[in-house]
């Protein structure tokens, strides 16, 4: 079956930290369906190997292209990092875009030649090399600083994005950072919009925060509004989540941080 433009958006991550580029989108094409899958039973993904990465973000693939999605946001780093190619080729006639595209399009759009990116992620992301790749392919000029920030992930989790063991973290994790001369920093992970504010005090608000929740959503509606796939039937846009394991705590992580309350999480088994 062909999608048509009523057909849903499918947006995946490892857990609660896809919901970043959900409530982007929502905003950027309120009139979207969107269905989600958080892999909640298998989070964090950074941490894991390639092969292990890829096999998950292809089993969560066919769940979604199984929902006749029109197409897909990879909303996890790690797997944009390790694994785009396999999903692209396992989608076929089905767009995949991925955040690490949108992100350093939208770094490099805003920098000023020669300039200094940073780039936070976790430790697949910053090991695979991907972004510091991706921007000099765009830009030869830039100079890329990469840092993993494993524990943010857990902190997101756990719902610690403002408190002082947070700043603790940011503060160690940032500190070589600030004798870069940086123009600006991606956060090139899903959860890491979560510690947006505490990342703009130690670095400093002159410094622009690339949220590649916000490019992936604007690179989504210009795709279907090019390729006439937008749905035009205004105010009808919905949200379906489906989660690996614990949707009860899920739910609540979920509905706190996208300030609207979720009819149910259902808990899909994928095959392991």
């Amino acid at each position: 079956m062909t999608p048509s433009k009523e057909s849903p958006i499918g947006i995946f991550d490892s857990g609660i930290g896809g919901l970043t580029v959900v409530k982007s989108v929502m905003k950027a094409l309120p009139d979207e369906h969107i269905i989600y899958f958080g892999d909640t039973a298998r989070v964090p993904y950074g941490i894991k190997s390639a092969d292990t990465i890829r096999q998950y973000a292809l089993q969560i693939t066919d769940f979604l292209l199984k929902k006749d999605v029109k197409i897909i946001l990879i909303a996890c780093n790690s797997v944009a990092s390790t694994a785009s190619k396999e999903i692209k080729e396992r989608c076929k006639k089905i767009p995949v875009l991925d955040v690490i595209d949108a992100g350093t399009r939208a770094a490099v759009s805003q920098s000023s030649g020669r300039s200094n990116i940073g780039v936070i992620g976790t430790l697949a992301t910053i090991g695979s090399g991907t972004y510091e790749q991706a921007l000099r392919n765009l830009n030869k000029d830039i100079q890329v600083y990469s840092r993993p920030c494993p524990l943010l992930v857990p902190l997101a989790e756990e719902g610690w994005t403002d408190n002082h063991i947070a700043m603790d973290v940011l503060k160690l994790y940032l500190s070589n950072f600030k004798e870069k001369g940086l123009e600006s920093i991606i956060l090139g992970c899903t959860h890491y919009p979560l510690f947006k504010e505490g990342i703009a005090r130690i670095l400093g608000d002159e410094l622009t925060i690339i949220d590649s929740a916000d490019s992936i959503a604007e690179m989504t509606r210009d795709h279907l509004i090019s390729q006439k796939k937008q749905n035009t039937a205004s105010g009808n846009g919905t949200f379906e989540c489906y989660v690996s394991d614990k949707p009860q705590r899920f739910k609540a992580l979920a509905e706190r941080f996208l300030g609207q309350k979720l009819n149910r999480v259902e808990i899909v088994n994928l095959k392991t």
